[in-house]
């Protein structure tokens, strides 16, 4: 499995109808292993959330096509290895804030137990779902960023500074867009504000906050390949 990392200007992203044969062709398999899920984790949750059909770099804009479904389907295809059917080319196209502390250091979560992630080092993040749909059936990928980071690390967008541009991580099943977010605090004080603020919380998404500051600080085995290809190209460049 590999990656390739694409510094764009721009994401256009809209919702469009598509018939998805993995989905309808395997009900009754992807109910059999919600079902087995739901016994590990009860507290998961079948939502509806954004899946990629279509996805093109043309110059310094992403472009690309998001079509909904039920996390039980999402969660299936990725657990089996990501069936591709047909031409469309099927990805799990999320927006990320890449959150950086005053003094350098990339401030990560921890993904709590009851998660699908358990353990995992990732930026606050999440699939795209239907509110993220605005009346003109554009995906709003960049209010994804600020809503996120503040449903899983408390803080506010008015706590942080917005980069320009994105950099997008780019596999056959996953297509990373990373956006540029500073706060302006050192690193360990940024990790305590975070850390009260998800105390405050009845159900934390994030059981802990992870600093990185060096190449050093990858967990290959705890960080998705998404995560170490941006953290190793950002860190090659200090």
């Amino acid at each position: 499995m590999s990656a390739s990392i694409i510094p764009i200007r721009t994401v256009t992203a809209r919702r469009i109808d598509f018939d998805w044969p993995f989905r309808r062709e395997r009900a009754g398999e992807i109910a059999a292993h919600w079902q087995a899920m739901k016994a590990e984790k009860p507290a998961m949750f079948n939502g509806q959330v954004l899946l990629q059909c279509c996805g093109e770099v043309s110059g310094d804009t992403f472009s690309a096509d998001y079509f909904e479904l039920d996390y039980a389907s999402f969660i299936a295809w990725h657990r089996w290895g990501y069936p591709q059917q047909g031409s469309a080319q099927i990805r799990n196209g999320f927006a990320m804030g890449a959150l950086r502390s005053r003094d350098g250091a990339y401030v990560m979560g921890v993904m709590a137990n009851h998660t699908v992630n358990a353990g995992r080092i990732y930026f606050a993040a999440g699939t795209p779902d239907p509110g993220d749909v605005l009346a003109d059936s554009t995906v709003d990928l960049a209010g994804s960023v600020m809503r996120e980071l503040e449903e899983e690390t408390g803080l506010l967008p008015s706590e942080v500074s917005v980069g320009e541009g994105w950099r997008v991580i780019l596999s056959d099943e996953r297509v990373a867009f990373m956006r540029d977010l500073v706060i302006d605090l050192p690193g360990e004080e940024a990790r305590a504000l975070i850390r009260d603020r998800l105390s405050r919380q009845s159900e934390p998404e994030l059981a802990d906050i992870a600093l990185a500051r060096s190449a050093a600080d990858i967990d290959e085995a705890r960080m998705p390949l998404f995560m170490q290809v941006f953290l190793r190209d950002v860190f090659k460049t200090r």
